[in-house]
């Protein structure tokens, strides 16, 4: 009796550890100066794509002030399908299924975890939706990035396209 009681203690004690010591990776290593807040991040796909052709989504990343800033790569296309950081659904309200991997990290994220972004400049990237999720069948698709609590890109727009025959 005495051992369930101490593990479940445990179990608890570790998960107030995790919440509390391992935030997200926005808030584990801001870089000098640096702040997410003026981040602004653009998606763009194009509006039509046929049917089993690559959906290619550019993401970019923008800094309008004038000091570099940094965000965390992880969760974002900047290190490719490491996790379902996209929300994509159809017109009918269904959502596009995630078959990319799923990544686990080790908490403070390394120095290597971060993209610096100069002043008054913006890094870009490209990636196939195909590689990640299925957006196979005809019709109307909204694009929602999701990760911002991981990368700290809360300022992110939706993007739309359509999947035709």
């Amino acid at each position: 009796m005495n051992y369930n009681i101490m593990r479940n203690l445990l179990t608890i004690l570790a998960a107030w550890l995790s919440i509390t010591f391992f935030p997200a990776c926005k808030n584990s290593r801001p870089a000098a100066g640096s702040t997410t807040e003026t981040l602004v991040t653009v998606m763009t796909i194009p509006a039509t794509v046929k049917a089993g052709q690559p959906v290619m989504l550019h993401f970019t990343v923008h800094n309008s002030t004038a000091k570099e800033l940094s965000f965390c790569k992880w969760h974002t296309p900047f290190e490719g399908f490491m996790d379902a950081f996209l929300h994509i659904e159809g017109s009918n309200g269904t959502e596009a299924q995630y078959r990319g991997i799923m990544a686990k990290r080790i908490m403070p994220p390394p120095a290597d975890a971060y993209i610096k972004v100069p002043a008054g400049d913006s890094v870009s990237v490209d990636i196939d939706l195909l590689k990640g999720y299925a957006v196979t069948a005809p019709g109307k698709y909204t694009v929602r990035y999701q990760a911002g609590g991981v990368s700290g890109l809360e300022k992110v727009n939706e993007a739309v396209f359509t999947v035709v025959e």
